[in-house]
């Protein structure tokens, strides 16, 4: 029973990772700080460790259906990573509250700025009848 909050947490995190390209730092994050009793440090590396498994099996799935964008992914993986490296430093620099703070407010900001950008077509980058899954697959091949 002691694993079930943790597997649930990872099943929500699937889901929203499968359907909204985030799952680490939206859901399992929070989710670990009020459920697990984690402080935010602990909560952010774990999410970070957990998300691996997530984002191997969902960008899998996602090659497979041709949604993945390998010229804008691999660029911006490698950079992700090297300053994520770095980055990681700052984690023992900050108080549990400072980074609790930061992180609502880049969830709210940006998800404010998703929601105004969903009401205005012309500012989408993708239309979802024109685009077909398997434009970008084509040139892997």
């Amino acid at each position: 029973m002691e694993a079930f909050i943790p597997i649930l947490i990872g099943a929500v995190s699937g889901v929203v990772a499968a359907l909204c390209g985030v799952g680490g730092g939206v859901v399992m994050v929070p989710a670990f700080v009020f459920l697990l009793k984690m402080g935010q440090k602990a909560a952010v590396a774990t999410s970070l460790a957990a998300i691996v498994f997530t984002a191997i099996a969902t960008s899998v799935k996602n090659q497979g259906n041709g949604f993945v964008r390998w010229d804008v992914a691999v660029p911006a993986g490698i950079a992700g990573a090297i300053v994520g490296w770095f980055a990681a430093d700052w984690l023992k620099k900050f108080q549990d509250v400072t980074l609790t703070r930061l992180f609502a407010t880049l969830i709210i900001l940006f998800g404010v700025a998703m929601w105004v950008q969903s009401y205005d077509k012309q500012k989408l980058s993708i239309d979802d009848k024109s685009e077909k899954p398997t434009e970008y697959s084509k040139n892997l091949k």
